[in-house]
């Protein structure tokens, strides 16, 4: 499914994004909108949160396709 996808890519971006704030103390997201309070920046922080909330339910569809297979 193309949404899945979608997500996917959206949490690894957000993923790396943490690890860029973890290791650097560097904000990509920030740098790139102008800062995290800018609107921009926020609205993409909102995505990639609704992303991982959708890459939730991959672990269960996951786990319901597998079980259906056997």
């Amino acid at each position: 499914m193309i949404i899945d996808r979608l997500a996917l890519i959206l949490t690894i971006v957000g993923a790396l994004n943490w690890g860029s704030i973890g290791l650097f103390k560097f904000d990509i997201v920030a740098w790139l909108c102008g800062g995290q309070g800018s609107m921009f920046a926020r609205i993409i922080y909102t995505i990639v949160a609704i992303a991982g909330v959708w890459c939730i339910s991959l672990l269960f569809r996951a786990r319901e396709s597998f079980e259906s297979i056997e």
